[in-house]
């Protein structure tokens, strides 16, 4: 397995090409290899290409805005053979059980052609999760509910270990149910902040909270993870190239 830094940690620092050519140059210079791609400013795919060899680093997968996917599949999946990307990714679907246009029926009508016309140009989808994701109906939570309805050669998962925590769940086991849809997993960690008023109150450093990390390791591997992405929302007010820093330093100390 391989780690890498997603970049919605590191949006404040993507506004614009050349902080975004910057940011992806500081990553490099950590030690970073790979990268998710979210929340930056809009560029166009030969730019990224042209930055992404410059620094050595490879996009592994992106977080696609909506509007994008829906648009035109085919152009975003062209765009992504452009950076070598296999992995079209959905950042953030706000399910609910009974507001209109947010049910799980109504993702699964909104998306269904969406995920089926990313296979057929070659990528495979991935939906990452955050606590909705458990909200549960017919017995089943939505998460189970989408692994039910698509095939895993047609939906994957990008496991957010800090949500599967925040909501209740066992990130390890969760890693172990859903093994075979999970070629990307977030690490995110959870420390219980004193201050809490919303859940990103509580997303810490990895290695600074209390994940069982070891158990996510070793499911990760057992189940076919092959990136393992950083990523930190909230750095409540530290410098969030520091953060990414010390991820990345208490990674390469267990041995990635």
């Amino acid at each position: 397995m391989e780690i890498g830094i997603q970049f919605y940690t590191l949006r404040d620092y993507c506004k614009n090409l050349d902080d975004f050519a910057q940011t992806l140059k500081k990553v490099a210079d950590i030690g970073y290899k790979n990268v998710q791609i979210s929340g930056v400013c809009e560029y166009e795919p030969e730019w990224l290409k042209e930055n992404l060899d410059r620094n050595g680093l490879k996009c592994v997968v992106t977080h696609t805005p909506p509007a994008q996917l829906k648009e035109d599949v085919a152009k975003v999946c062209r765009n992504h053979d452009i950076i070598n990307c296999d992995y079209v990714g959905l950042g953030f679907h706000d399910f609910s059980i009974s507001r209109e246009g947010l049910t799980y029926k109504d993702f699964y009508n909104e998306y269904v052609d969406i995920i089926k016309a990313v296979k057929a140009n070659g990528k495979y989808f991935m939906h990452h999760n955050h606590a909705k994701e458990f909200i549960k109906f017919d017995g089943k939570n939505v998460i189970e509910h989408l692994v039910e309805d698509f095939a895993p050669d047609e939906l994957g998962i990008i496991l957010d270990t800090f949500w599967v925590q925040a909501a209740g769940g066992d990130p390890a086991a969760w890693i172990e149910k859903l093994a075979g849809r999970l070629p990307v997993i977030h690490l995110k960690d959870y420390a219980f902040s004193d201050t809490f008023k919303n859940f990103e109150d509580n997303i810490a450093v990895v290695g600074e909270g209390n994940i069982n990390f070891d158990r996510v390791f070793k499911a990760a591997e057992n189940s076919g993870v092959k990136y393992m992405m950083v990523e930190q929302d909230d750095c409540h007010g530290e410098d969030p190239f520091d953060c990414i820093k010390k991820s990345y330093d208490y990674l390469k100390s267990c041995g990635f």
